[in-house]
Order: C-alpha cells, then structure tokens, then sequence
C-alpha cells in the first residue's frame, strides 16, 4: 500500500475531524484505562498485567467501549495519518519537503500544523515549518 503524502495546507484540513477523533479515543482510552485498574484492584494484581480480554470477562457491558475505541482510531488511520501517541495526541503525516520525507507533526491542542520532524526522528525532533503566522496567544 501507497503511503499517502500531505501538504501542510491538506494537513491542516484534517486536523478538525482529528480534533474530534482523539478526543473520542482519549475519552474511551481513559475509561479503559480506569476499568483495567478496578479489575487489577479486585484481583490484588498489577493493572498492567490485565489484559483486555480480562477485562471483558469481567465487565462485558465494557465492549461497546472498546468498539467505539477502535472505530475512531480506524477513522484516524482511514485519513491516512499515523496516530504516535493516544496519551499526547500525537499525530503525524507523511509529507515530503524540500525532497526529504518528513512527518508533519501536530499535537491535540495545537490549532493547525506548525511541525515536522525527520522520518528517523520523533516528537523531540520537531522543528517549526518555516513561513507560518506566529501562533495565537493563548489567553
């Protein structure tokens, strides 16, 4: 399968139905997460080591949850993005710049697409797009 390449303008027409998304993954992701711990607590174990399918054993009401969490990190993968991080909401998108394959790279919060990094490096890696407006204050 062809990777798809963004331009930052195609980016930053996307990052509203991410917006959205990670929102719905974070929310569903957090819940999880907090259902996995009682189980761990109920068993005296490490939450860790509880599995999913551990979890629905116990608390099979909890599938929808679960499906819902995958459909909307499908959508992300349907728009041709790779989704880093559910935690930070890290998001990146093949693009191509100056002839180098580069990762567009925006983060849940951000009002559009202000970074990229090398293919090889990651989130640390990142460095502003050069000829963007300065971002908005945040009040």
């Amino acid at each position: 399968m062809r990777t798809r390449s963004f331009t930052v303008e195609q980016a930053d027409a996307c990052v509203p139905r991410l917006r959205l998304l990670l929102e719905r993954v974070q929310r569903n992701a957090l819940r999880l997460h907090r259902e996995r711990e009682a189980v761990a607590m109920g068993r005296g174990g490490d939450p860790g080591a509880i599995r999913i399918e551990d979890v629905l054993a116990e608390r099979p009401e909890l599938r929808r949850l679960v499906e819902e969490l995958d459909a909307a990190v499908g959508e992300i993968e349907e728009l041709g993005v790779e989704l880093k991080d559910v935690d930070l909401g890290l998001v990146d998108f093949p693009a191509v710049i100056d002839g180098v394959e580069v990762y567009l790279c925006w983060q849940f919060g951000e009002d559009r697409v202000r970074f990229f990094h090398r293919r090889t490096e990651g989130f640390a890696g990142r460095r502003a797009l050069r000829g963007l407006p300065p971002a908005p204050e945040v009040q």
